[in-house]
């Protein structure tokens, strides 16, 4: 029996929804204001007084709703047993913390859930553009309520991409520097945005044509794996082998550049010489 038949889905996304607008709405009153800015513990990885708030609100919203599910957040962790049961949450109540702190409007609520432990509900919600996200297995995926699909981009040559730098890339040398550079001179250009679910979003969308990236975490990408998913696009790891939610890494396209993308991330050569910082 598929996930889509055995659980009720539409009540999951309606309260995923729920819980990423009033996890926005939080976001959108600390915007310009914040007080309190902190790292934590590594340069750039930054948390904020407004990441807080609006996890609050939406695990207040989950567990309220839902309470036999298990989640897991970015900032507070586990709570709930994800052995006792399928459901389990996983939320980053603001993907894009350095973009928004900077008054930046390409961040999100990214709130995703696995369902024995593969994504089959995504809200992402920015609500410095007022964009909804929101996608379940077997029902599609739209953007404020209006259906979206993946490009139509055939070549490689003539795609946009996007991609991201890990928190660690100071200290390591498998940071994604020299793909970047390759795929630069081997696409129509290629994009840091700088929020993992905005970035799967706009893949679903039609925006971009690929996303690869590394060092990521659950919450970054489970909901928008959903969208690309439910879009018509393509999931793997680099490889083009199967994708594991825990690994860190993602490959994700309009499907058309899926293999040429793949292909090309293979061939680099890692970095010979880095000086960390």
């Amino acid at each position: 029996m598929s996930i889509s038949s055995e659980h009720p889905l539409e009540l999951f996304l309606q309260v995923a929804t729920e819980a990423a607008q009033a996890g926005g709405e939080v976001l959108t009153k600390f915007a310009g204001s914040l007080s309190n800015v902190q790292e934590k513990g590594r340069p750039g990885d930054l948390v904020t007084e407004a990441d807080r708030a609006s996890e609050a609100v939406v695990l207040d919203i989950l567990r309220h709703r839902l309470p036999s599910h298990a989640i897991l957040a970015e900032e507070s962790g586990d709570s709930g047993d994800p052995s006792q049961t399928p459901y389990l949450w996983a939320v980053d109540p603001l993907d894009g913390t350095t973009n928004y702190t900077h008054s930046y409007p390409f961040y999100a609520v990214s709130i995703g859930l696995l369902i024995h432990g593969i994504p089959s509900v995504g809200v992402v919600f920015n609500p410095g553009l007022n964009e909804l996200f929101q996608a379940a297995t077997g029902h599609g995926a739209t953007c404020n309520h209006q259906a979206i699909s993946v490009s139509k981009t055939a070549q490689l040559t003539d795609s946009l991409l996007v991609t991201g730098f890990a928190y660690d890339r100071r200290e390591t040398i498998d940071n994604n520097y020299a793909e970047f550079c390759h795929l630069t001179h081997k696409t129509q250009g290629v994009r840091r945005g700088g929020s993992a679910s905005v970035d799967l979003a706009y893949v679903a969308c039609g925006r971009l044509d690929g996303y690869w990236e590394r060092g990521l975490s659950p919450w970054d990408l489970a909901a928008g794996v959903v969208l690309v998913q439910e879009a018509g696009g393509q999931i793997t790891a680099y490889d083009q082998g199967p994708f594991d939610l825990h690994n860190g890494r993602i490959l994700a396209t309009n499907g058309a550049v899926h293999s040429a993308l793949s292909h090309e991330l293979m061939s680099v050569k890692p970095l010979q010489e880095f000086t960390p910082a």
